[in-house]
């Protein structure tokens, strides 16, 4: 599911943490952000918003924007048109953990629509759409419409930061996707966050997944029926349906499927978004900090001295070139069509080769570096951030060192990442570009 996770809870009970077998992280990052939210150089619920639906919250009270209330969604329609957010990437999650917990279930999941910046979450029946909108300086903004014809803007409840920020989310406001035990109402027993480096056969309690994973097994389409011993285990009834058509009542839901592709890119962007932010939060943070007892960081630091700077964004590094993914069973295929419709999305080089080319069959992405690259978020980060991630990427990508972090890209896996980038990435430094 898409957080709030279960409070308190970050191992599965009754026997079954067996099923949470994470790939452990090539740099380790404190799961805590040491400074206030309200921090001078942070003023998360004060500082300006800038992210779309703060923008289109504006235009909407202006009358420069309207929204179209269409029965039986609501506004669900009109804001994936808003915001430019595909039909095809529809998740569904049927465990109770979300702010409208009482309207899901099984019989009622809870769906889920997404873009690179923005989160769009409808429960049939329920009073209101949930959104989340990644701020390119501010991290994950949380939002809601009311379900009610003639509204005029979003509200932003302060509610959502109670399980909004948490260890799963690195201590700053962001997002996660669970795995989760929940029983057949949907009530959830426990539940751990899981990304790209989840082995897949722990991945998906409590979500409906479609698409076919071949031999691969995971926990998707499934509840723990013994109370006693709440655990979840792999059916093979549960493994490569192509629709939830039969499962339960589909009416008003905008496609009978929850595709394994979608699902897998988002878990991968919900760390990343997580990163991002830290990353640029510890920068500013660092530069306050310093600039209030010597004024250093005058101009941007072409080294990091700094052990928190340097974890964070080695963290990010290597996250963002899937230096820790976890292995896949075997091929893997999508339900929606969601593939084809991301990785239009581009850019493109002067081959035609995109970051958001899905492979699938060895590993999530044909070319391991994360399209997240190209976000107005990792554009805002502060110069000095960007410097030091750049020379930590280019250390990879370019480096012939044994280190076995580095061994799962090939080197023809390093030469297509550079190329992509020099004809995708204008910023890139000129050691990128000179280097051939």
């Amino acid at each position: 599911m898409l957080v709030p996770l279960v409070r308190n809870i970050v191992v599965f009970v009754g026997g079954a943490s067996t099923i949470v077998a994470a790939v452990a992280s090539a740099v380790t990052l404190t799961d805590r952000f040491a400074a206030s939210l309200e921090h001078p150089a942070i003023e998360y619920g004060t500082r300006t918003r800038t992210d779309r639906v703060a923008q289109f919250h504006e235009r909407l009270r202006s009358g420069n924007a309207t929204l179209t209330f269409d029965r039986p969604q609501g506004y669900l329609r009109a804001l994936l048109a808003a915001f430019d957010v595909p039909v095809e990437s529809q998740l569904l999650v049927f465990s109770k953990t979300s702010l409208q917990w009482n309207f899901i279930s099984p019989t009622n999941p809870r769906a889920i629509y997404f873009n690179d910046d923005v989160v769009i979450a409808w429960v049939r029946g329920a009073p209101a759409i949930e959104l989340a909108a990644l701020d390119p300086q501010q991290g994950v903004i949380f939002y809601v419409l009311g379900q009610v014809e003639g509204a005029r803007g979003f509200q932003r409840p302060r509610s959502c930061l109670q399980c909004h920020v948490s260890s799963e989310t690195l201590g700053v406001p962001g997002l996660a996707v669970g795995s989760t035990v929940a029983d057949p109402n949907g009530v959830p027993y426990a539940t751990h966050a899981v990304d790209h480096r989840t082995m897949i056969e722990s991945r998906w309690g409590g979500w409906y997944v479609t698409g076919d994973t071949g031999i691969g097994r995971h926990v998707g389409n499934t509840v723990a029926t013994n109370p006693s011993d709440p655990m979840l285990h792999h059916n093979e009834a549960n493994l490569n349906i192509d629709t939830v058509e039969g499962r339960f009542d589909t009416s008003g839901y905008l496609t009978p499927r929850s595709d394994i592709v979608s699902l897998m890119v988002l878990e991968h962007q919900t760390r990343m978004t997580n990163l991002l932010t830290r990353v640029g939060w510890e920068f500013r943070l660092a530069t306050h900090q310093r600039n209030a007892s010597d004024g250093f960081f005058t101009r941007p630091a072409r080294t990091i001295d700094n052990r928190t700077l340097q974890e964070a964004v080695e963290a990010l590094v290597d996250y963002m070139l899937f230096l820790d993914e976890a292995p896949l069973a075997d091929r893997m295929v999508g339900s929606s069509g969601f593939s084809s419709v991301f990785a239009a999305l581009g850019p493109f080089d002067r081959r035609g080769r995109t970051l958001r080319e899905i492979d699938l069959d060895r590993r999530l992405f044909r070319y391991s570096c994360s399209y997240m690259i190209y976000t107005p978020a990792f554009d805002a980060l502060p110069i000095d951030a960007k410097s030091a991630i750049y020379r930590r990427m280019w250390h990879v990508l370019s480096s012939s060192d044994a280190n076995q972090e580095f061994t799962r890209l090939s080197s023809q896996d390093r030469r297509d990442i550079i190329d992509i980038l020099r004809d995708t990435k204008a910023d890139l430094p000129s050691y990128f570009v000179n280097n051939r």
